[in-house]
């Protein structure tokens, strides 16, 4: 008897930490290249999130600049950019488009965990989410490497 309760206890046990460690490895969101994200892993930096499509003239000139802000963000540390395709693509459609258009930053293409805002009704839309893990806000329109370090560091 002692020892089938034994057993039983360290089952639960056992089980009780498997699904612990899974919920705390889960990732939030992979991108192309197959790294994968947790938003907590994230925290302490600016996570600017960017959707784009590529019917959108508007979204295809601030590419350049996006690619200039992330260098500057990469070289400060201080901020993580990523894009968001707005139409629903494949992985080797997301990598070619980011070939074609010389797309230097990550691209999601998978997002387990709801994201902290809803999809934008207009674009280009950039979303900002503070090092605390809070939605600063969205920025519509065209951006570039100016406007958006303005954006974090005046929030």
């Amino acid at each position: 008897m002692k020892k089938v309760l034994l057993y039983l206890v360290v089952g639960i046990i056992s089980l009780s930490l498997g699904i612990a460690y899974q919920l705390n490895n889960r990732y939030d969101f992979t991108t192309v290249d197959g790294s994968t994200y947790q938003f907590k892993e994230l925290q302490g930096k600016w996570i600017i999130i960017n959707y784009f499509a590529e019917w959108c003239a508007p979204c295809l000139r601030e590419i350049p600049e996006l690619n200039k802000f992330k260098k500057l963000t990469d070289s400060k540390q201080n901020a993580v950019l990523f894009g968001i395709s707005y139409d629903a693509m494949q992985d080797h459609e997301l990598t070619l488009l980011a070939e074609k258009y010389n797309i230097t930053f990550p691209l999601i293409n998978n997002v387990e965990i709801a994201l902290p805002f809803e999809t934008p009704k207009y674009l280009p839309a950039t979303y900002l989410i503070r090092p605390d893990g809070t939605v600063a806000g969205q920025l519509l329109g065209e951006q570039n490497s100016q406007s958006l370090s303005e954006a974090i560091s005046g929030n």
